[in-house]
């Protein structure tokens, strides 16, 4: 078998058999195919020795890690050729306590994104506590308007998990002031490149030199719940993580009724 049609294979071992995403999927498979292209030579004989000089030249630590874990799976799980992956270990990462936006520093970037859309973005990230991705793919028949709840639809594997979150008052005008402004018939809710989103707060990140990110929006979202009294395990659910506890995992009322009622008890405000 060619080299495409073994990756080809792969994709499908780490989606079908593995219960990954495709997303997780055609990442490893991208590590790997640039892996076996650097080396340039037959795959049967590749040693560990090759893995060892291919990681030596890797600095970037998020990078390492997610080259390791795609040969491990592609060597050890897929060609069950473990020998050549098992002694090498994941670097541990230091611990580095998360700065949490000020609440004027979102409030300053928010005034100075320059588009409803971006304006929009911005408050569903920080109402919701969704990831990115959940976000920019989420479809207009994943979000009820009349309850301003969201199901996203994006997890399709076992690494990542969403249940349902919602968004404020001040999110949903602003969403309804940018729906208005949509003239196609694109399904989903804010379809763009991926060209379009990096430059979307671009703006508003050189006039307030603040470099404000889903992510942190994210980490603000969970802080602020917490502050408002709204218990960790349901700040849990509304960004897709796994409980913790025993009493989270088996004993506590999921249904939307009931994070509705939570989410809506915290009174959670950006702009004020």
């Amino acid at each position: 078998m060619d080299r495409d049609g073994l990756l080809e294979d792969f994709n499908d071992f780490v989606v079908v058999d593995l219960r990954r995403g495709k997303r997780t999927a055609y990442e490893k498979v991208w590590y790997v195919r640039k892996f076996l292209s650097e080396l340039n030579k037959p795959l049967e004989d590749v040693t560990r020795r090759d893995v060892r000089e291919y990681l030596r030249t890797i600095d970037r630590l998020w990078v390492y890690k997610n080259v390791l874990g795609s040969l491990k799976t592609f060597f050890r799980d897929f060609l069950q050729r473990p020998e050549i992956v098992e002694s090498f270990r994941f670097p541990s990462e230091p611990f580095k306590p998360k700065t949490i936006p000020k609440i004027e520093d979102l409030v300053r970037f928010y005034y100075a994104i320059e588009t409803i859309k971006g304006k929009a973005l911005f408050l569903l990230y920080a109402t919701s506590g969704l990831r990115r991705n959940e976000v920019l793919t989420l479809f207009f028949d994943d979000v009820d308007s009349k309850s301003r709840m969201i199901t996203p639809n994006n997890h399709k594997g076992t690494t990542k998990q969403s249940w349902v979150s919602f968004y404020n008052e001040e999110a949903e005008k602003v969403l309804r002031e940018y729906l208005q402004t949509r003239k196609d018939k694109n399904p989903k809710l804010f379809p763009m490149s991926t060209r379009e989103d990096r430059k979307l707060w671009r703006s508003a990140r050189e006039k307030t030199r603040l470099d404000i990110t889903p992510q942190q929006l994210r980490d603000w979202f969970c802080e602020e719940m917490g502050r408002l009294g709204v218990a960790e395990r349901y700040i849990d659910a509304f960004c897709g993580r796994v409980p913790k506890s025993i009493l989270a995992r088996h004993y506590t009322d999921y249904s939307p009724e009931k994070l509705k009622a939570i989410y809506e008890k915290a009174n959670l405000k950006v702009l004020g």
